[in-house]
């Protein structure tokens, strides 16, 4: 088995987890252990599904039996869209462990400084904190009215954005984007330059407004959906032999009974696991289940840590203690549809709790009554 990366394999499911830890998880050692060749700094430029082959940028051809497409992501860059001195130095993008290790060393270079958050994400909100942990003056830019829109209601929103605020010294300007910067004679950036005609000064930048799955290379040889390799319920593609994982998977939803491309390193883990099975079963002439994935995503920033399992559609029910200034804030939402629980989101909880609230999103079970169900709060998925 042979595996292609451009740089050394790595995970960033949070900066201040992995940045500075002492060494990656997987070592290039392990993946020699486990009997599989590793090869690092070499882009695969083409694809020859027909013929089973693979053509590197060096100009070599490998050839494979069964081809397993995990090219992930690449983060959106501002410079994409022609923002005036986005190529400035010192702004980041979080997307391989280079980026992160860039990024450790000018906080420390930038001891007191300042710094602008593009983007009210994931990315925002866990590098505020960090940059706001290591004496760095922080400012949020973000055009949503709230952060999080996608997972976030405007009532779980508030809470972190005053808790960040009002707790944690940070400045939130929301309805806005970063429209240009300036740099000074290093070429450094000093100034964000927001559309709505403020100046921030600016040592450090870091710009966090998404990523978009790597598929050209396929384009035009697999089918597509929703912006990702369309597959079946064990990452087959439409060609044989092929099967996608992870952030480029467009996949089968079955407790939905849709098709949905996830983002998450959860997913990712599952979705190798699934293929890789399916792949073996093949060979063995044996046949495994269905994917039958549970949306799970989860944060940890200061002394907070939430967890949400399952779908953010409905009516949202808000419970719990959700007053920044709580020692131990913790609260949660259920979103219900049809009368029944579809998703869950707990912030504060202990694990017995985070394993309740997951079964809850999983059985989807009645809850008519809703305001009984805000009054009993995490109970009601610990007595499941």
């Amino acid at each position: 088995m042979a595996l292609f990366h451009f740089a050394a394999p790595a995970r960033l499911p949070g900066f201040h987890v992995c940045v500075g830890s002492g060494g990656e998880r997987l070592a290039p050692e392990w993946y020699q252990q486990q009997g599989i060749e590793l090869i690092l700094s070499t882009e695969i430029v083409k694809a020859d599904l027909a013929a089973k082959s693979l053509s590197s940028a060096n100009g070599e051809t490998i050839e494979y039996q069964t081809l397993i497409i995990a090219t992930g992501s690449a983060v959106i860059k501002l410079t994409d869209f022609g923002v005036e001195g986005a190529d400035s130095k010192n702004i980041f993008y979080l997307r391989e462990i280079d980026d992160a290790e860039r990024l450790y060393e000018a906080i420390k270079a930038k001891n007191n400084g300042k710094a602008v958050i593009v983007g009210g994400g994931y990315i925002g909100l866990e590098l505020s904190a960090i940059l706001r942990l290591n004496n760095i003056d922080v400012t949020m830019v973000y055009p949503e009215p709230w952060c999080m829109p996608r997972l976030f209601t405007s009532e779980i929103a508030a809470f972190y954005e005053e808790y960040y605020a009002k707790n944690k010294g940070v400045t939130i300007i929301k309805g806005t984007v970063a429209a240009g910067f300036t740099a000074n004679s290093n070429g450094e950036v000093k100034e964000v330059k927001l559309k709505d005609g403020r100046v921030l000064e600016a040592d450090i930048v870091v710009v966090g407004v998404g990523a978009k799955p790597l598929t050209n290379l396929f384009k035009g040889k697999v089918e597509e959906d929703k912006g990702g390799i369309k597959t079946d319920a064990f990452f087959k593609t439409s060609v044989d032999d092929v099967y996608a994982v992870g952030d480029v998977a467009t996949f089968p939803m079955k407790m939905y009974g849709d098709v949905r491309r996830v983002e998450h390193v959860d997913h990712a883990r599952k979705s190798a696991e699934q293929a890789v099975k399916a792949i073996k079963a093949k060979e063995n002439g044996e046949t495994i289940e269905e994917y039958d994935y549970l949306p799970y995503f989860y944060s940890r920033a200061f002394d907070l840590s939430w967890q949400f399992y399952g779908d953010n559609v409905g009516e949202a029910v808000v419970f719990g203690d959700r007053d920044p200034k709580s020692a131990k804030p913790k609260f949660g939402t259920y979103w219900i549809k049809d009368g029944k629980v579809f998703g869950v989101f707990l912030e504060g909880g202990t694990p017995e709790e985070n394993k309740a609230i997951a079964k809850a999103a999983k059985v989807q079970p009645p809850a008519e009554n809703q305001d009984q169900l805000a009054q009993e709060g995490v109970s009601f998925a610990t007595k499941l």
